[in-house]
């Protein structure tokens, strides 16, 4: 079974560990670390690119303008450099596209693939020709300056590190030189010559270290922007229509965490009034979320509001992966498994309604299996952050209704949600995991009309096809039965209560 780290309905593969040890500075975020790896992918490919075109150019140039000239078709020790510089930066692409290596290590990789391109071009420059009548002494900028700042500004290295390859890079011209006055291709006079003739390259470098001086500041004030309470945020884990969820680490416990971070363009207002109601509601509701303790929803640690106003919740990080991901993977489950599964969210569902709370979300992305402990398919209930109270009657509206939104999917919506009716209470959510055990036990949704809103209106007119008769594994007559009792259109034809519904399911697979 594949695994992810899933947060609501948004994933990671690969999160590390983001922790910074007391007293040290702030490590860049994972995140803009790994946007730099991406571009230094970009960077090696351009590299490669031109360590063929160059020499290639140069044979052409000397082709057409000097006719018969054995240099157009030989290859010269120019070629060989070349070559060199050409299997480097394929070799450094590779590697950075095919390995999973930490964003850290890519970043020294950087350091050390600036500092062999360096000495290609220092071997290049000044091992091609030979000149015996000695040279111009002049200043000049060779290659290898305009590499260390480009290097520069696409790795985010410390500055120390920079320093220290910016350096060795700048110093190959002279080393350079030095090397081939010793094999009797150059004559200069002067030890100083040499880095007076290339001292804007090490002009260059000091830009390079300001550079990535300015490139750590800005990622570490990214970081601690980032701190929210107890908590530091790591790496992006995924995007969704309310904001970000973010991998993040508490500053005292080793426990890893995900945060949702909620978009204030999710709740348009045209007033500070509405902005306000709504950030008293989120906080009622994820109060009222946080004290849900059944072992299959998905724990909420804390909730707030950033210094720049952003609400955000901080809930575990599970391991595993999502049914939406398990069944178009494997395609339907077995009816007792799917059983197990729904049982298990019966058992989420019953606590929350208890507490007059409608969840108005269910769904396959919303229901997490993962191991705990020795327990293979434990479900965890996601995406309990913006729930709904019906516990009496106050006057005052929910989050996503302040936010002048519709929460709900429609393939999974129930015929009284799409009504936009008054009182939806828990039954809403019982009709929604009818069409989670639907999609289970067939591989395909109830209904799926070519638009939204087609196939919200076929949840409100249309019966629903026996579940037997769209797949070929066995379906206990029962079940089907109970799948379409929670698919009635009508609130009161529908099993009353979440316990109800775990009772009916444990009978039919009792009997089975």
């Amino acid at each position: 079974m594949p695994t992810s780290r899933v947060i609501g309905r948004l994933t990671s593969e690969t999160p590390t560990d983001l922790q910074t040890a007391p007293g040290r500075p702030r490590r860049l975020p994972d995140d803009l670390l790994r946007q730099a790896t991406k571009r230094l992918q970009i960077l090696a490919l351009l590299a490669a690119g031109l360590w063929f075109l160059a020499p290639t150019l140069g044979h052409l140039a000397v082709y057409f303008s000097t006719p018969g000239d054995p240099r157009a078709t030989s290859f010269g020790f120019i070629d060989a450099v070349a070559s060199v510089g050409l299997v480097t930066s394929i070799g450094l692409y590779v590697i950075l596209r095919m390995t999973h290596r930490s964003p850290a290590f890519v970043l020294n990789l950087g350091l050390v693939y600036l500092v062999l391109t360096a000495i290609d071009l220092g071997v290049m420059i000044h091992w091609g020709a030979i000149s015996t009548a000695g040279i111009d002494s002049r200043p000049m900028i060779t290659w290898i300056g305009p590499v260390i700042l480009m290097t520069a500004a696409i790795v985010p290295a410390e500055p120390r590190k920079m320093a220290l390859a910016a350096f060795v890079a700048a110093s190959m011209d002279p080393i350079g030189m030095f090397v081939a006055r010793s094999a009797g291709m150059y004559q200069f006079g002067g030890i100083l010559t040499p880095f007076l003739m290339h001292y804007p390259n090490y002009l260059m470098a000091g830009v390079a270290v300001a550079i990535s001086g300015v490139l750590t500041r800005l990622g570490q004030q990214v970081t601690k922007a980032r701190e929210m309470g107890s908590y530091r945020l790591g790496e992006l884990l995924g995007r969704g229509g309310m904001g970000e969820v973010y991998l993040a680490h508490h500053r005292m416990l080793a426990r890893p965490a995900a945060i949702k971070l909620i978009r204030l363009e999710a709740f348009p207002s045209e007033d500070g009034a509405k902005a306000q109601l709504a950030a008293a509601r989120f906080r009622r509701e994820a109060e009222a979320a946080a004290r849900l303790k059944s072992p299959h929803t998905v724990q909420l640690y804390d909730f707030g509001t950033t210094d720049e106003g952003r609400l955000y919740l901080v809930m575990e990080l599970l391991e595993g992966i999502t049914l939406e991901h398990l069944v178009r993977a494997e395609g339907a489950l077995p009816a007792a498994r799917v059983i197990h599964v729904l049982r298990q969210v019966c058992d989420s569902l019953e606590e929350a309604h208890d507490a007059g709370l409608v969840h108005r979300d269910i769904k396959p992305a919303n229901i997490h299996l993962g191991r705990v402990g020795r327990h293979p398919d434990f479900v965890k209930v996601l995406d309990f952050g913006l729930v709904k109270s019906v516990a009496g009657s106050d006057g005052q509206d929910s989050l996503a209704s302040i936010a002048g939104m519709v929460i709900g999917t429609p393939a999974y919506m129930a015929p009284e949600m799409v009504h936009g009716e008054g009182g939806v209470d828990g039954r809403a959510d019982l009709y929604s995991l009818g069409c989670v055990a639907y999609y289970l036990l067939t591989g395909e949704l109830v209904f799926a009309g070519e638009t939204a809103v087609q196939t919200a209106l076929l949840h409100v007119q249309q019966p629903p096809a026996p579940p037997s008769s769209r797949t070929g594994n066995p379906i206990p007559p029962a079940l089907e039965r109970l799948v379409l009792a929670c698919l009635a259109k009508r609130p009161a034809e529908r099993p009353q209560s979440a316990s109800e519904l775990n009772a009916a399911l444990a009978a039919v697979g009792t009997a089975g």
